[in-house]
């Protein structure tokens, strides 16, 4: 008997048929209707949104580990490293590794221990990095041997964590070539905004002034990196794809480390500058600015926070470079207004005015700066002993609008064109329009007469200074000064000044008569060929309002085929050009040439002392 039958269940018959068909249909057409919700669902989930959920399991299980370019080297004129790299470790971590278990027991303040830096800190900078990042976030460079050891030691305890080699900054000259290479540091915050777009990333570095700024596009290089694959604990499986990153050109400058070397030595302990240049073409050959800092401190991430306030905080404000500072260039203005006396009309060659111990202008009396005059004077005469009263003449006649033009011919009151855009000033010519604005009346006679002698509002750099002094060197011409070798375009640009070449050699001679008979008696030497140049003493108070000079001296050599042009300045000496800037500038003179000819000039014995001078 079947198992049917034997149960009895197969015996009674159901009667109940109304509403049967209906309970059926009803029962397809919502197993229909859930299947088709469930069906589009799947079809959305696949076909609309699967590209994006694909996206999202791909950046689930893939990373990418950024490798910073190597930054281009920047070489001296002879070959000589003035920047180059090195190789430290760096941590990384993988992104949103403080949102997992373990992180705020283990992981946070073990990183803290050995690495010395606040859990905040790093966490912090994961943050800006976001959830949505796929790249590896650094959060400390330049670790020790003891920190590397610490970190593979507790390696079980740090899952997230990476150790990579990478690049950095380093100068091998340190302080010497401080304000010619500038330094790099890492993006500040606000500097990061403005450069993504570019392509920066949180945690690169930059240029921040001199050459590393300046040529930021050209030393910088280009980002790699690699894909990798990763597991669900974060362990990198395989490599996915790689891009070898491009390192930065390298660039070779005009500078001589050399000559570089010696004119830090004849600047000492001053606080001013020395630069040397080429008068035909604008080359720099050095540049020295004193205070100056250690441009390492800021490619280091263990730098101490003292180490960085000493530079930023300092207040002699090492970080600018009084190169590119506007001060007031005093007696070696003579050489503009010997330009534009001449060119005036309203004195000849041959002019010869009687000097005093003072002269009154409009009021004012206006000293001479040895209190009694030197007696009659000609062009020459009156450069060699710097007489003030003499070109006090010479301004007033001319008026201050000759003066002005004279002064933006030889290129005062605008940028000279050198690399340094934003640190260079562009000093300060008072014209018309600047005198009616800021003392609220017409130009004076004082005014002309203030500006003759390179005093008054007149402001100019040490730089443009130099362009000045290589006018007369190279027959007229302003040349535009220049740092980068290769920069053809700078080495071929020259502006005529349009002076005469009468007035050209009256400024020659009475440059060499300084040197011979006049202020500067202390550089006619046998230790270089025979020399031109130019005192300077500019009056000047300290922020305390106690009277400190500055002493200026520039000159070139030899005197009739001129090879190098060197501008000395003391900010706040206390002393004269010819007693302090000028021994700064025969230093380098003795060094370049000795070097270029050696055996033709010999050292004397001993130097006579000179008496104040201006």
């Amino acid at each position: 008997m079947s198992l049917l039958q034997s149960s009895g269940l197969g015996k009674q018959k159901d009667s109940r048929t109304v509403g049967r068909g209906f309970q059926s249909a009803f029962l397809i057409l919502l197993t229909f209707a859930l299947t088709s919700v469930i069906g589009v669902r799947l079809a959305y989930l696949q076909i609309i949104e699967g590209e994006k959920y694909s996206q999202r399991a791909d950046a689930n299980r893939i990373r990418t580990i950024h490798k910073l370019p190597e930054r281009g080297n920047v070489f001296d004129r002879n070959g000589k490293i003035i920047a180059t790299t090195y190789y430290p470790r760096s941590v990384y971590l993988w992104p949103m590794a403080h949102t997992e278990p373990g992180w705020e027991e283990k992981v946070g303040p073990r990183l803290t221990k050995i690495l010395g830096i606040p859990q905040e800190e790093i966490e912090e900078t994961l943050k800006k990095a976001g959830p949505a990042s796929t790249s590896l976030v650094r959060i400390a460079r330049d670790i020790n041997e003891a920190q590397v050891t610490a970190l593979k030691e507790y390696e079980h305890e740090l899952p997230r964590v990476e150790i990579h080699t990478e690049a950095v900054r380093f100068y091998p000259h340190g302080k010497m070539t401080a304000h010619v290479t500038g330094f790099t540091r890492e993006l500040t915050p606000e500097q990061y905004e403005k450069k993504k777009a570019d392509g920066y990333r949180l945690g690169d570095v930059i240029g921040q002034m001199g050459i590393e700024h300046a040529f930021e596009s050209t030393l910088r290089g280009e980002w790699g990196g690699q894909q990798v694959e990763v597991d669900g604990k974060g362990k990198p499986i395989r490599v996915l794809g790689e891009k070898q990153a491009k390192p930065g050109k390298n660039i070779t400058l005009t500078l001589d480390l050399d000559l570089q070397r010696v004119a830090e030595k004849a600047l000492g302990g001053r606080n001013g500058t020395v630069i040397a240049m080429n008068p035909h073409n604008g080359g720099i050959l050095a540049m020295v600015s004193h205070p100056t800092f250690d441009p390492n401190v800021f490619s280091k991430q263990n730098a101490s926070a003292k180490e960085i306030q000493a530079v930023l905080l300092n207040k002699g404000h090492p970080l600018l470079n009084r190169a590119l500072r506007a001060y007031p260039p005093a007696s070696t203005f003579k050489i503009v207004t010997t330009a534009a006396g001449l060119e005036s009309g309203k004195f000849s060659p041959s002019t010869v005015l009687p000097t005093f111990g003072s002269l009154t202008f409009g009021g004012t009396r206006f000293g001479e700066w040895n209190h009694a005059g030197f007696g009659p004077l000609g062009w020459t005469g009156a450069m060699a002993m710097s007489s003030d009263t003499f070109f006090y003449q010479i301004g007033a006649k001319i008026g201050a609008e000759k003066l002005v033009e004279w002064t933006r011919r030889f290129g005062f009151g605008q940028r000279t064109g050198f690399e340094f855009k934003i640190e260079e000033s562009r000093g300060l010519v008072p014209d018309r329009d600047y005198i009616l604005r800021t003392m609220k009346r017409p130009p004076t006679v004082g005014d002309a007469v203030n500006m003759s002698i390179g005093q008054g509002a007149l402001l100019t750099t040490p730089l443009q200074v130099a362009v000045m002094f290589a006018v007369p060197a190279n027959g007229g011409f302003r040349v535009q000064p220049h740092l980068l070798k290769d920069n053809e375009e700078a080495k071929s640009w020259r502006e005529t000044t349009g002076m005469k070449p009468q007035t050209a050699k009256i400024i020659r001679d009475g440059l060499r008569r300084v040197i011979t008979d006049g202020t500067a008696k202390k550089l006619n030497v046998p230790t270089i060929p025979p020399m031109a140049g130019k005192t300077g003493t500019a009056e000047a108070w300290t922020v305390n309002r106690v009277k400190q000079n500055h002493a200026w001296f520039g000159g070139y050599a030899p005197a009739d085929k001129p090879e190098i042009l060197v501008v000395a300045f003391a900010e706040h000496s206390g002393g004269g050009g010819g007693s302090v800037a000028a021994p700064m500038a025969l230093e380098v003179m003795e060094y370049y040439f000795h070097r270029k000819y050696p055996g033709k000039y010999q050292k004397p014995e001993a130097k006579q002392e000179q008496k104040k001078t201006r």
